[in-house]
């Protein structure tokens, strides 16, 4: 992206594409990292178009051609395909609340396809690389002890980290072993939780949290080393760290602990549904891709052991 069009992205916000993240907060619930995915999308397609055409700022006057230009222009920038992908995507939903709202009277997406994307089967690691993983947390300290508590919830119930980092004290139930969460489109679900994750995350309310706290009056359960709830950045940053302590030659990422999650409980015989619901899928297409992991896994262990493979 040219230095001139960057600038216009950053301040290319007009009044309709905040209607329509006001739109998707307030009538269809997505999250904040949703609304800013979709804000960064038309952003970019707006000072593409600013770009093109200094005097753009009627949205009735654009048409397929350019939407297909700004798609090729992506490409050409060395964009992934998915990328692509979801600027069509977040187009096509702009102008679906533009026609909607009475803002314009054409879709010029109405014939435009989002391309079908390949899923890529997510990195999964083995029950000892986890096992590895969470062993290289201090939990002498209170900050490691924190971090085993995270790790081991997160791959204990295949919460979302957003999810994570945004539980209170109040949503576990210790006694009974459930936590309550919101999810995407803030939908509450309610998740089992293992007796390992209950322990570590008892020891660290007993022994780490108020060492950490610095309002009698914050609930969230995570805190950073400042007493305040912690931050996607820095949950990221401290797993990037643990991974390459570990010496676990995969990329491990927040997402990894979810798949190796749903992964490992397929591998044992739970139910599709059941995991489809744990994970918070709306549609069961999407934990399927799951079904392929075991099966690519069985597939491993044939070749590996059986005599004529």
């Amino acid at each position: 992206m040219s230095k001139n069009l960057k600038k216009m992205q950053e301040i290319a916000v007009d009044k309709y594409i905040l209607a329509f993240i006001d739109y998707l907060n307030f009538e269809k619930g997505l999250t904040g990292n949703t609304q800013a995915a979709y804000k960064r999308d038309l952003r970019k397609f707006y000072a593409y178009l600013a770009q093109k055409n200094p005097d753009v700022g009627r949205w009735e006057d654009v048409n397929k051609n350019d939407i297909i230009g700004f798609l090729a222009w992506e490409m050409d920038e060395g964009a992934a395909y998915t990328t692509v992908a979801r600027s069509l995507s977040s187009i096509k939903s702009f102008y679906k609340f533009m026609v909607m709202e009475d803002y314009v009277q054409i879709n010029p997406t109405l014939d435009l396809e989002t391309p079908k994307i390949k899923r890529k089967l997510p990195q999964v690691l083995s029950i000892e690389e986890v096992d590895k993983l969470m062993e290289q947390c201090n939990v002498l300290l209170p900050l490691g002890l924190r971090d085993r508590a995270m790790l081991e919830l997160m791959y204990g119930t295949g919460l979302r980290v957003s999810e994570l980092l945004a539980l209170q004290i109040d949503d576990i139930n210790f006694t009974a072993g459930f936590l309550r969460c919101l999810g995407k489109g803030r939908k509450e679900r309610i998740i089992p939780v293992n007796n390992t994750s209950i322990i570590w995350v008892e020891r660290y309310l007993a022994r780490a949290r108020s060492q950490l706290v610095k309002s009698q009056y914050e609930r969230t359960l995570f805190l950073n080393a400042h007493g305040r709830p912690m931050s996607r950045q820095g949950f990221f940053k401290l797993l990037d760290r643990y991974g390459e302590k570990s010496g676990i030659k995969k990329e491990i990422t927040p997402h990894t602990l979810r798949h190796s999650f749903a992964t490992h409980l397929l591998e044992n015989g739970a139910d599709l549904r059941a995991v489809q619901e744990m994970l918070g899928h709306a549609d069961i297409s999407t934990t399927q891709i799951y079904t392929h992991l075991t099966k690519t896994r069985l597939r491993e262990v044939y070749q590996q052991c059986h005599p004529r493979a």
